[in-house]
Order: structure tokens, then C-alpha cells, then sequence
């Protein structure tokens, strides 16, 4: 597909970030988008390689037609290049902002491979740009009536799939604004709340009704036909120390949806690094986001705290292709780091030993421990290794462990150990009308494969309520 030299003649080109300098004064998107001419050469470095791994199970889990869009964005066929990756992929506004591009690790070109994020994100903006993405209205209606808990990704595109059969779908949100850890977990820079808002409106006009600051509860479900939990994976992880509850140590999500929350109303941020020593403990996305924000915030030091090792430069027979490999990443976060600091803010092989606080409960500096490996995988602490680091702000980005015990109490469902929603037979269906899907039912992961399980729940729930009859 595209064409059979275009990998020998054009070199891979990704969107360039904007200027550090510049986007670290702002929280606009990161990216500048480059021209038509230029996505239509990097979709023709899509060569025929015959066995397209970037659609497999290895790179994308929507098992989108990569290499078909590739090849009419190519020869400029944008619209039906739009039209063939729709087939597939819900919302590629999101996903071509936020994917790691499994796809295109996954790639014949390995490191080298198609800019596919960026052909996807070009296809859609130039989509609604052209007036392409228009509403979808169901032809035929049952009478069915679906709830679905959470308008995360996996709640949007189980919706959107479930609309587009016919039912009737009202999404439950708590918050303020739809879109869960899109909204409020992902900071806008990366992903511009207004892309949600705009994804949203045109799910209205579809006939999906959005009902939010609210908290279900079993009574306000009674009349549903089914009910499906993308409630996500909320519960954060513990760093296991004293001192968690003191003033100035908040879990990053919470921290970046203040930061959100403040830069959609304008008003001050409940919580703000401005002015101060931040330690942020996880080397994962969410903690890098909290680097980029803290930066913004004009923070006046900022460390990131990694557990694991420092990962090589490059490939090793451990994460072959076309896996995804495990390789040193720089992202946007740590690399304005440098540009502000000189430095990379990562340590790696460390993590909190203690909390110091002073009279008012509000933490003072952290007392950190290096690790070592050991061959049963363990990591233990290195003797003599504690060092005291000056802190006015934790930020705790260690990951999730599964649903929170308020939901499961409220609906009596039964998590596994892992605190997921999973059946035994690792379905979707709960027992009753109750489904599952997304982080819920898998535990924390992708935006991609939130997006694929709520797909992959609808139908579910699609077949069952037409069994039922």
C-alpha cells in the first residue's frame, strides 16, 4: 500500500512539538500539524510489505485498516481514507493525540515505521475542518434502553457502538464534563478539552443522552434494559509511608484535575506547584503529565522518582519485534524539564523511604532509598543509600489497583484481586443486566484498548439484549 519505494525516498517526518520556550508559557496543544503534501508522503512510505503487523494483535487493538487509509491518503483520497478508518476507530481525534502507536512499533520499518498516529489525526481534523463528521443518526430504534456508568473512553465507545444499534443510551457521568480520564486525567496540552467537548455535542445530536454530575445508584437503574460499568480504575496506589494525609502530598490525578478544572474556569488552581520543590514518585505517562504541568505552573524544581532501572538506548532480545519495545523515552514532560533545569529531572532505581513533616502536618522533604534487583524480581532497598531531598509538593503517580470499594459496595459487585470486574470467563457479562468493560474489567491500561473493550462490550450487550428478546 502507498507506494512500494515511498519508505527509500521519504524519510520519517512526526509532527515537531512546538518550541520549549514557547509551549511551556501555555497549555496548548504541543503539536504543530503539518501540511497536506507532507501526510501524504509519510502515508506513502506505507509499503506493500504483504503481512501488515500494525493491524495485528502486536500494534493496534481497534484492528485498524492501517495500511487501506494509508494508501488513499497517499493518492489523495482523504475523504474515503476518513471514511475507511472510521470503520474502526471511534474517536481518532483522541487516540491520534494520545496513542504510543502500538502500530508503529509494530511496523515492517520497526523504529522507523509510518507515522500512522499523525495520518490519523490528519484525516479526522481535516475531516471536521471539511465538514466530513457529521452527525449519524440511527435509522431504526428498539425499544431497549441502555445505561452506561463512566464516559471514559471505554464508556464513549461503548455508547457510540450501542447508539448506532438502535438503542437508546444515557451515559452516567459524576463529574462536571464528560470524558473521564480524557477530561481530567490527561492534561490539555496533550489533548485539548475542546476536541472532547466538540466529540461530545456530535454524540447528542446522535440521540445519546449525557446525564452528569451524578452518582448512579441501583434504584435510578431499575428501568434499564442493561447496564454496562466504565467506571475505569480508580483507586490509586499507596506509597505504604506515614505522612500520606499531610498537606502538600495529593495523587497526580488528582493534581491534574485541578489543573484542568482551573484553566477551563479560569480561576486560581486548588492545587499548584507554583513556587515550589516538587517530587513526582512514577516514571510512567501520568507522572511525566505532572511534570509538563508543575513546569507551566512555574515550579521552582522538579524531580522525577522511577523505580525501575534505566532502560537501553536500544532494542534487546527481551522485547524483540515487533513488540513494543522497552527502550529510554524522553518525553515532551522531561524534555522541557531539561530546558528549564539543564538536567533530565529522572532518577531511577529510587523510592520513598519517609515522609518529613514540620508542626503544621505540611510536608518539609522526602528521605529516598535507592533499589537493587534481585533475581527473584524483587526490588529491596540499598543500605546506606537514604538521602533527604527538599520537598513542598508530592505528586504520587504510582499507578491504579482496580475499582473503588464505594462502587462495588453500592452495586454489591465482586472485584477480583486485582480490583478488576473480570469474569471468570473472561467476558464482559457480570450476571443480572450488569456488563463491564474498559479499565474496570481490565485493570489501568490504554486509552486504545479502553476504547477497544467498550467496543467489544457493546456487541456483547447488543447480543444479549436481542436474546432476550
Amino acid at each position: 500500500m502507498g507506494k512500494a519505494t515511498g519508505f527509500m525516498e521519504y524519510p520519517r517526518e512526526e509532527n515537531p512539538y512546538r518550541e520549549a520556550h514557547a509551549r511551556l508559557g501555555d497549555f496548548d496543544e504541543l503539536h504543530t500539524l503539518q501540511p497536506a503534501d507532507m501526510r501524504r508522503w509519510q502515508a506513502g512510505r506505507c509499503m506493500d510489505c504483504g503481512v501488515p503487523f500494525c493491524q495485528s494483535d502486536f500494534g493496534c487493538p481497534l484492528h485498524n485498516l492501517i495500511p487501506e487509509w494509508n494508501d488513499l491518503l497517499y493518492k489523495g483520497q482523504e475523504r474515503a481514507a476518513l471514511e475507511r478508518l472510521l470503520m474502526t476507530a471511534p474517536f481518532p481525534e483522541f487516540t491520534g493525540r494520545v496513542c504510543p502507536a502500538l502500530c508503529e512499533k509494530a511496523c515492517n520499518l520497526a523504529d522507523d515505521g509510518v507515522t500512522n498516529r499523525d495520518n490519523e489525526l490528519y484525516l479526522v481534523e481535516n475531516g471536521f475542518a471539511k465538514g466530513w463528521m457529521h452527525s449519524r443518526i440511527p435509522p431504526v430504534r428498539t425499544a431497549k434502553q441502555v445505561a452506561v456508568i463512566g464516559s471514559g473512553p471505554a464508556g464513549l465507545a461503548a455508547a457510540d457502538w450501542l447508539n448506532q444499534a438502535g438503542h437508546r443510551v444515557t451515559v452516567i457521568e459524576r463529574a462536571d464534563r464528560p470524558g473521564g480520564l480524557l477530561m481530567y486525567g490527561i492534561p490539555n496540552m496533550k489533548l485539548p478539552k475542546s476536541v472532547i467537548a466538540r466529540r461530545v455535542r456530535l454524540m447528542e445530536t446522535e440521540g445519546i443522552s449525557f446525564v452528569l454530575g451524578t452518582a448512579a445508584d441501583p434504584d435510578q437503574l431499575r428501568d434499564y434494559d442493561a447496564v454496562l460499568f466504565c467506571c475505569g480504575s480508580r483507586k490509586p496506589r499507596s506509597l505504604h509511608v506515614a505522612h500520606l494525609d499531610a498537606d502538600g502530598v495529593a495523587y497526580a490525578v488528582d493534581y491534574l484535575t485541578a489543573s484542568t478544572r482551573s484553566l477551563l474556569s479560569g480561576e486560581v488552581p486548588e492545587l499548584s506547584a507554583r513556587g515550589k520543590h516538587v517530587i513526582v514518585v512514577g516514571g510512567g505517562d501520568t507522572g511525566n503529565d505532572c511534570v509538563g504541568t508543575a513546569l507551566r505552573q512555574g515550579c521552582t524544581h522538579i524531580l522525577q522518582l522511577e523505580m525501575l532501572e534505566k532502560a537501553p538506548m536500544t532494542r534487546t532480545d527481551a522485547n524483540p519485534w515487533p513488540q513494543w519495545p522497552r527502550i529510554l523515552r524522553t518525553d515532551y514532560g522531561q524534555a522541557e524539564a531539561i530546558h528549564v533545569q539543564g538536567s533530565d529531572p529522572r532518577v531511577y532505581e529510587t523510592t520513598v523511604k519517609s515522609i518529613e513533616v514540620n508542626a503544621d502536618n505540611r510536608i518539609a522533604a522526602l528521605e529516598t532509598v535507592r533499589l537493587r534487583n534481585c533475581a527473584d524480581g524483587k526490588r529491596l532497598p540499598v543500605a546506606g543509600s537514604e538521602q533527604t531531598m527538599l520537598c513542598d509538593l508530592l505528586l504520587i503517580a504510582a499507578g491504579f489497583t482496580g475499582c473503588e470499594e464505594e462502587t462495588l459496595a453500592r452495586f454489591a459487585l465482586s472485584a477480583d484481586d486485582r480490583g478488576r470486574l473480570m469474569p471468570g470467563d473472561a467476558s464482559h457479562y457480570l450476571g443480572g443486566k450488569y456488563f463491564s468493560a474498559g479499565d474496570a474489567r481490565t485493570g489501568q491500561s490504554l486509552v486504545v484498548r479502553a476504547l477497544a473493550d467498550g467496543r467489544a462490550a457493546a456487541r456483547e450487550v447488543d447480543a444479549w439484549l436481542r436474546k432476550a428478546g
